[in-house]
């Protein structure tokens, strides 16, 4: 906490609690109050770089690294206009080179590396392929609108149904006050014998019991979406093995082509661990335990030792 701190006016989170980290797009960070004194005409220049901004460049700062945040608004800017699909093209070789000249663009910008180029190249794909980010922007939008839209049925037949539920379980212990009241009323003026008065109404309510589990339990809101407005589309169950068990694990064969490694429990005992810094309590919590590390780290050495051309 004490490490987000605004260069400029070097307040930190750890002496003001409500401090409002922001970051502009050249990934520079300064608190809101910095923002609002440099920015009071609504343009100005980054502290850091001098890069000309406008006050709307700046946004809250979500993760504690503004270069993370640099990344995630370069991409989020990228993708905009870098949005071809798979079946745009002939194989899956080029859609590969596609998503991978995506990523070499948004590690230049995010690095400052030859920023001139990298937009030159940039605005030379949005001139060739105007029509196709149209498109894709137009499918990708109509696709949205879609799944809102089921999204919002399934939420108003989930509301449907629990209030149907409520109105049943209102009902049932109404019904409930209603027998008791009888059953009061009869052991109070009927001559028959109470035991069996008694026994009547238990029967009733194990009766009503039996209903209640016949009740089918209410729909859970399913993430699982049906793509498409066919209504009668519907989910087959996942078929079971009628024998055996569902999954069966087995330990996966480790070619190590180099000397076997020595297990844990050598580990511990052939004193491995006697230049090695121990676990602390909060990594042994979760999960860490430096004999396993060393373990790992001595396979990741012996591998490959008697590797050779013939074991091609």
């Amino acid at each position: 906490m004490e490490g987000q701190a605004c260069p400029r006016c070097k307040t930190t989170k750890y002496r003001n609690p409500s401090l409002k980290l922001m970051v502009n797009v050249c990934g520079h960070t300064l608190c809101e109050s910095c923002v609002d004194l440099l920015f009071l005409k609504g343009s100005g220049s980054c502290p850091e770089c001098m890069v000309p901004l406008r006050r709307n460049n700046f946004r809250i700062q979500l993760f504690e690294d503004p270069q993370v945040e640099k990344e995630v608004d370069i991409r989020r800017r990228i993708l905009r206009d870098y949005n071809k699909r798979e079946d745009d093209f002939e194989t899956l070789d080029d859609y590969n080179d596609y998503l991978e000249e995506i990523e070499n663009i948004i590690y230049n910008l995010a690095n400052n590396i030859d920023i001139i180029n990298t937009n030159k190249r940039i605005e030379t794909y949005k001139r060739e392929n105007r029509e196709i980010i149209q498109r894709n922007k137009t499918r990708v939008g109509r696709e949205e609108i879609e799944l809102t839209e089921l999204i919002e049925i399934e939420r108003v037949q989930e509301e449907t149904r629990r209030q149907e539920l409520v109105a049943l379980e209102a009902e049932q212990k109404k019904k409930k006050v209603r027998d008791k009241e009888a059953m009061i009323d009869e052991l109070m003026f009927s001559g028959k014998n109470a035991t069996e008065i008694v026994n009547e109404y238990a029967e009733k309510a194990e009766k009503l019991r039996e209903e209640q589990k016949k009740v089918p339990p209410p729909v859970q809101f399913s993430s699982g979406v049906k793509f498409g407005r066919d209504k009668d589309q519907v989910y087959l169950p996942v078929p079971k093995a009628e024998e055996g068990p569902l999954y069966v694990h087995v330990l996966p064969k480790l070619y190590m082509l180099g000397p076997t490694p020595p297990t844990v429990d050598d580990i511990q005992k052939k004193n491995y661990l006697a230049h090695i810094r121990q676990e602390t309590t909060a990594e042994r919590a979760g999960g860490y335990r430096a004999n396993l590390a060393c373990q790992r780290a001595l396979q990741e050495a012996y591998m490959g030792l008697y590797f050779s051309s013939a074991d091609m």
